[in-house]
């Protein structure tokens, strides 16, 4: 395996770099930028350069490029903290499954605006009594002629209150093993009967939100894939969520602004700042090895508890080398307070280690 970063990639890597630091400049520095830092209008910039949808296949209008061309970009815009909320979701999960999942008429009315940076997706899966486990999702839809009819709640959709579309997954039938009934739907957000309610959380962001399904009737030919079949479509993207480097770099900023503050001509600082840019690397390894498809399935589970937790350290460490200061509330110290969500958004590290041992170690179920 080759380590080394092609002419090309340095030069992508640049590029992106200098993108991302004049969109801060412009639009502001963001905490955990691919969930809190939107802006449409960055978003639009980013297709314009052909950066939404890059590898996606080119008959289906993407730019048919190598997956680490999207890693560099990506990492890039999180570790400047540029807004790229508003596409990547789109971008990353619905356009690749409406590719593999969706029909022709699907790909046709929803890919183009996805690619355009024009449209914004949420995902509606967490719900009040179901996280992690999937299976045991409540939200139904009934099947009523050429409709769905959609009753539940999700909590914890990021950008409900700005999505054009939410990538829903629901129960459409409840006979047979809890997963067996799941299905994938996509819900215009305007449509009636819903009703959104932003939650704010201890940073004062109101990016996650509660979302309310009362009668919602949507058509029939927005079901994605199989009907009951999209619990295997659903573990498929949530590998590519749990891999990305967005699980990394969220606070990237936080270590930067600590290496200014740190005195690394003390043995001990040192020591821990060798152990977390050891952690840096190994992580980007990990991610490199899910976005080249190298990794056995169900490895994400490792690359995300590992990357989460190092994120946590990572938090450790800028609190120490803060000191007094970081008990006040500033720009820097509001990104910290993530630290503990870090393991649990997209499955809780415990989650992630039983998948890891049940799914790739051989290990008994409990």
């Amino acid at each position: 395996m080759d380590f080394e970063w092609s002419p090309d990639q340095i030069a992508l890597r640049e590029e992106a770099a200098a993108v991302a630091a004049d969109a801060v400049q412009r639009f502001g520095r963001h905490n955990v930028t691919w969930m809190n830092g939107y802006s449409k209008e960055f978003s639009q910039e980013l297709a314009q350069r052909g950066w939404i949808g890059m590898i996606w296949p080119k008959e289906f209008g993407g730019g048919g490029r190598p997956p680490i061309d999207r890693l560099i970009v990506g990492e890039e815009m999180i570790k400047a903290g540029a807004p790229i909320a508003a596409s990547w979701f789109g971008d990353r999960q619905m356009g690749p499954a409406l590719i593999q999942y969706g029909t022709k008429e699907q790909q046709e009315q929803f890919l183009p605006d996805i690619l355009a940076g024009k449209s914004t997706w949420c995902i509606g899966m967490s719900e009040p009594n179901s996280g992690s486990d999937l299976a045991s999702l409540k939200t139904s839809a009934r099947d009523d002629g050429d409709e769905w009819v959609i009753n539940g709640q999700k909590i914890w959709t990021s950008f409900g209150a700005h999505a054009d579309y939410c990538y829903l997954i629901c129960r459409t039938n409840s006979e047979g093993p809890p997963h067996a009934g799941i299905s994938e739907i996509i819900v215009p957000m305007n449509t009636p009967g819903i009703e959104i309610r932003p939650i704010t959380d201890m940073t004062t962001n109101r990016h996650f939100c509660e979302v309310f399904f009362t009668d919602v009737r949507v058509p029939k030919a927005n079901l994605v894939g199989r009907e009951g079949g999209a619990f295997g479509q659903t573990m498929r993207q949530l590998e590519h969520e749990r891999g990305g480097i967005d699980r990394l770099m969220s606070n990237y900023a936080q270590f930067k602004h600590a290496m200014s503050l740190a005195d690394t001509s003390q043995s001990t600082v040192r020591q821990e700042v060798a152990k977390l840019e050891t952690g840096y690397r190994i992580g980007r390894i990990l991610v490199i090895r899910e976005v080249l498809k190298q990794a056995p399935a169900g490895f994400s589970a490792a690359t995300k508890c590992f990357c989460t937790e190092h994120q946590q350290k990572v938090d450790e460490f800028v609190y120490r080398m803060m000191g007094a200061s970081g008990a006040l509330w500033d720009d820097m110290v509001q990104g910290l307070v993530y630290g503990p969500g870090y393991t649990i958004m997209g499955g809780t590290s415990n989650v992630m280690r039983n998948i890891l041992g049940e799914r790739v170690l051989g290990l008994p179920k409990l």
